[in-house]
């Protein structure tokens, strides 16, 4: 069977999902189901997992015993706010260690500050996190930070929250092919198609939020993304044909025609 294993634990589902921006935990709910997603994102900074004793907690909604919590550093800006978070994290989840750092350069953009990213990376690595990282797709430091001992890097496809899909697939495919950890495309994709051409490329996973959260219907688009995920994944895997450019070859063969 085709899994993914991320610190040495197994997946069957190839989409990681976030939890933010949907209407109501039950929506959440609902939009993960049909995800399939193994792998749920949550905020610290903004979902109650257990900060807020007497307001609704996603855990009630995606129980840990059925779902992956990776707990992201959504929101903050330097390498010590966003190490601060994740020890927040372990504390609230039982010592929990696989986490997802982001480490943000500016609320416009929400490009990655990849000075800070680097700074948090290694001092989380240190102190026992397993930690997967989003970063720019740029070639060099996604292999700088593999080489740290993230266990999984996640380059964007483009900026958070655009659904503009992905800008460089050339950059992508460099860091895929030059990876020995799992390269999860993270941020930007905005349709179905975005994805199936992310694990077309060889990506091991794509994570989302928005693409879902902010559809028109978010639990039929959580299906959509589902199956191309999941074709995206069977294309690579088949190995697509070569591209011929006005080299004209015919579906059914010519030799042995009826008639010649």
């Amino acid at each position: 069977m085709d899994e993914l294993i991320i610190g040495g634990k197994t997946y069957r589902s190839r989409l990681l999902v976030g939890t933010g921006k949907y209407k109501d935990f039950n929506e959440t709910r609902a939009a993960v189901d049909a995800s399939g997603a193994e792998i749920v994102t949550v905020a610290i900074r903004r979902t109650n997992i257990g900060q807020n004793a007497n307001e609704p907690s996603l855990l009630d909604a995606l129980p840990p015993s059925q779902f992956t919590y990776l707990p992201n550093t959504a929101g903050c800006y330097t390498a010590d706010d966003a190490i601060r978070t994740l020890r927040l994290a372990r504390e609230l989840l039982d010592g929990h260690s696989l986490v997802k750092l982001e480490v943000l350069g500016d609320p416009n953009t929400l490009f990655p500050n990849v000075v800070e990213t680097i700074k948090a990376a290694d001092i989380l690595i240190k102190d026992g996190f397993e930690v997967m990282v989003y970063t720019s797709d740029d070639p060099i430091i996604a292999k700088q930070l593999e080489e740290m001992g993230c266990v999984a890097v996640m380059p964007l496809a483009s900026l958070i929250g655009s659904g503009m899909g992905i800008l460089n697939p050339w950059n992508l495919q460099i860091i895929i092919e030059n990876a020995k950890v799992p390269i999860i495309v993270d941020a930007g994709v905005g349709t179905a198609s975005d994805a199936a051409i992310a694990m077309e490329l060889g990506c091991a996973g794509v994570l989302m939020n928005t693409a879902i959260a902010g559809a028109q219907n978010p639990v039929l688009m959580a299906s959509a993304m589902k199956k191309a995920v999941e074709a995206g994944r069977e294309a690579f895997l088949a190995g697509r044909m070569a591209k011929k450019l006005y080299s004209a070859s015919p579906s059914s063969p010519t030799t042995g025609m009826i008639g010649k």
